[in-house]
């Protein structure tokens, strides 16, 4: 029986599966959590990578592994292969002024021209331009720049700094592929190259920065030191929508640490307002993307002030009205991306004395989440995207009461797939890909319709409570 392996190091843990090549069976599994935080020591992925591959029975009888990650965070690295500073994470926002300063030298038009998208604070670029301003003398240091996904790989592949990898601190190794170089800020997903001099504009240099290898779905990075086949990875959206098997016209909506609605599509986007980003995915084609910040946590920190578990939340959120009877919340507690306010704070509106009730708190926490999602859906069809189906996946996505929020908030037909790590699954289908030279044949996962109940009156009441607030003023929803 031939084995693969499909990793997802996500923001939260680190899961691993174990495949058979055929069929595509769950052979086994492991997991381990990463720290908390928006910044953090890339030693500590690769501890829980191996401790998440010790608890899936190692790699010893596996033939081909890949690794999926979290996209955009900065890990900067020297010419020993050391890592300067603890990576700065997506959901980082101390870069805002950066981004703000790099869409004013050159322009929004010019940036979703020449990579797809106008970057915010998640953006690789914005980090890179944050350090260059704030850590001048770890700027200077610089010699390579990767992102999680990307350093994993060099490292499970062998290599390091001097003492902690076999081969040592070759940074010519670094690989990646194109969804995950798509999220970087400089790079062409229209075109596959580096934009060098948006990476300059960044770091203040570009001659002598090493930045990875962009690979072909389906070509490997290399192999580990003991033979195992290594393919090039992806971003975790990428991976997802490859583990889903999405086709044009399949839309996305992921509800995790980030909340997410993207969309297969066989041509670029340029969405010029920043909404959109035009990444790639791992297939080949594209991947644009809309991401908010604030998604599975908003239930979560409303059920600790509630003084209740999710499904107690859950049940409250369905015993109030569609609408939560005017009680609205503006569930930015993060800040946010989409739309861009990495300053901003959470509001709660429209409470009355009557309106003041644990069910209708309970429920504007889901219809927070979902209608800046529903905002997210509109932004993909104005650049072209014309879905045919919704598929709601992610752990947010398994509470009962979410669904059946889902079905009134967003206008059309919504499907749910069995739980399961759908990114570590679409891994898991490019290390068969880099291993046989054929994207496999898995037999798909399958989907719950749910039954469509539209609210409208739930988008509008959230959109006039967005308008409300001042800092609707510099980024209209």
């Amino acid at each position: 029986m031939t084995l693969v392996c499909g990793i997802d190091s996500s923001t939260q843990s680190c899961k691993v599966l174990i495949r058979e090549l055929e069929t595509g069976t769950l052979v086994r599994s492991g997991r381990a959590p990463h720290p908390d935080g928006t910044e953090v020591d890339p030693q500590a992925w690769w501890e829980a990578l191996q401790t998440a591959i010790g608890q899936a029975g190692g790699l010893a009888d596996v033939a081909a592994v890949a690794i999926a990650g979290q996209q955009h965070g900065l890990v900067a690295l020297d010419a020993d292969g050391q890592v300067i500073r603890p990576a700065l994470l997506w959901n980082d926002t101390r870069s805002a002024q950066a981004a703000r300063d790099l869409v004013a030298e050159v322009g929004a038009e010019a940036l979703a021209r020449r990579t797809g998208s106008v970057p915010v604070a998640s953006f690789t670029i914005t980090k890179l331009r944050w350090l260059r301003d704030h850590e001048p003398a770890s700027a200077a240091r610089v010699a390579a720049v990767a992102l999680p996904h990307d350093w994993l790989t060099w490292r499970l592949r062998g290599y390091g700094p001097r003492g902690q990898g076999p081969l040592g601190p070759d940074l010519d190794a670094l690989a990646t592929d194109r969804s995950e170089a798509s999220g970087t800020g400089y790079f062409d997903p229209a075109g596959d190259s580096y934009d060098r001099e948006l990476l300059e504009r960044a770091l203040g240099r570009a001659v002598g920065v090493i930045l990875p290898r962009v690979l072909a779905p389906g070509e490997r990075a290399g192999a580990t030191p003991d033979g195992t086949i290594v393919a090039a990875g992806a971003g975790d959206n990428a991976a997802a929508a490859l583990g889903l098997g999405s086709e044009p016209g399949d839309v996305v909506i992921s509800i995790g640490t980030s909340g997410t609605v993207f969309a297969t599509s066989e041509a670029p986007s340029a969405d010029v307002t920043g909404t959109v980003a035009g990444f790639a995915d791992a297939t080949g084609h594209h991947l644009p993307i809309v991401t908010t910040l604030n998604a599975a946590r908003v239930p979560v920190a409303l059920a600790r002030l509630l003084g209740v578990d999710l499904t107690e939340l859950g049940e409250l959120a369905l015993r109030a009205a569609p609408g939560s009877d005017g009680v609205v919340l503006i569930p930015y507690f993060e800040g946010e991306r989409t739309p861009n306010l990495p300053e901003a704070t959470a509001s709660l509106l429209g409470l009355t004395l009557a309106s003041a009730t644990r069910e209708n708190l309970a429920r504007a926490a889901y219809e927070g989440v979902l209608c800046g999602l529903a905002a997210g859906l509109d932004a993909l069809r104005a650049v072209g995207v014309r879905e045919r189906r919704l598929t709601l996946i992610g752990g947010g996505a398994q509470s009962g009461a979410l669904q059946r929020i889902a079905t009134q908030v967003f206008d059309a037909q919504v499907t749910v797939p069995e739980p399961g790590e759908y990114v570590a699954h679409g891994a898991a289908i490019q290390a068969a890909w880099a291993l046989t030279g054929e994207r496999p044949s898995w037999p798909l996962t399958p989907t719950t319709d749910l039954s469509p109940d539209p609210h409208p009156a739930i988008r509008t009441q959230y959109t006039r409570a967005h308008k409300q607030l001042s800092y609707t003023l510099a980024s209209p929803l």
